[in-house]
């Protein structure tokens, strides 16, 4: 969650998505968080996007109680993005990948390559014309190192940290070594299929990073041209603006 002054970032908060949080404490929670920097009151609006419907019903009935007047794009089928996606169904693609590439294209513009860091690893193309042409989904880091705590016998869970090298002396740096040398390995290895695939030369082909979890990957990685931290927050920025009442 961000605010903007413009398109000023002025802050930001991780929230974890709680299906059984109710509107209520969806309104206390944003009010506690937002009011040190400005009050709910002086908000012009809100652009929302989720792939949770639970979550993303309770947070509408909040800003529709709380907010009174308050203008709300929630980023869903017939929303302007501005942004053409040349998917089979175009409306299978999650509104924070759709958040992303709008951020994205109008960044760098295309042909470009976002990789996001969150639950799932998502890649997501924008070709040289700034159009969607798709992407890939692959099991996040956070998800795939806690997966391997539960379900290995003499396994634990680690820090996601660099450890001191690849080939590791210890149990907790091996596991460390597995997560973060193997998605930094997998991401630079998806990355060059996918400018493969394009067909451009790899100098011309901007590739970004966002995300809160990948932190650690990142570093590792040798594709990326660009760190974009709040990429997904710009995207709905952009798609707020372009949904005026």
């Amino acid at each position: 969650m961000g605010v903007f002054d413009g398109d000023e970032l002025l802050d930001t908060w991780q929230l974890s998505t709680d299906v059984r949080r109710t509107a209520d404490e969806w309104g206390l929670l944003v009010a506690g968080l937002v009011e040190p920097t400005l009050l709910m009151a002086d908000l012009d609006g809100a652009c929302v996007s989720s792939t949770v419907p639970a979550a993303l019903q309770e947070v509408r009935v909040m800003l529709s109680a709380r907010g009174a007047g308050l203008r709300t794009v929630v980023v869903g089928p017939g929303v302007k993005s501005g942004l053409s996606v040349l998917m089979d169904n175009p409306r299978e693609v999650g509104t924070d990948r759709v958040a992303n590439a709008v951020a994205a294209a109008a960044l760098v513009g295309g042909p470009c390559i976002v990789v996001d860091f969150e639950t799932a690893t998502t890649f997501d193309v924008i070709d040289a014309a700034g159009r969607y042409v798709g992407g890939a989904i692959a099991p996040g880091i956070e998800m795939s190192v806690t997966a391997l705590g539960e379900r290995g016998a003499q396994l634990r869970q680690v820090e996601l940290d660099r450890p001191r090298s690849v080939i590791a002396k210890n149990t907790v740096e091996a596991l460390q070594s597995g997560a973060v040398f193997g998605f930094a390995a997998q991401v630079e290895g998806i990355v060059a299929r996918m400018v493969a695939e394009l067909d451009f030369d790899v100098d011309d082909i901007e590739v970004v990073a966002t995300g809160h979890l990948g932190s650690a990957v990142i570093e590792e990685c040798r594709v990326f041209t660009r760190h974009e931290p709040s990429l997904t927050l710009d995207g709905l920025r952009l798609i707020y603006e372009r949904n005026p009442r």
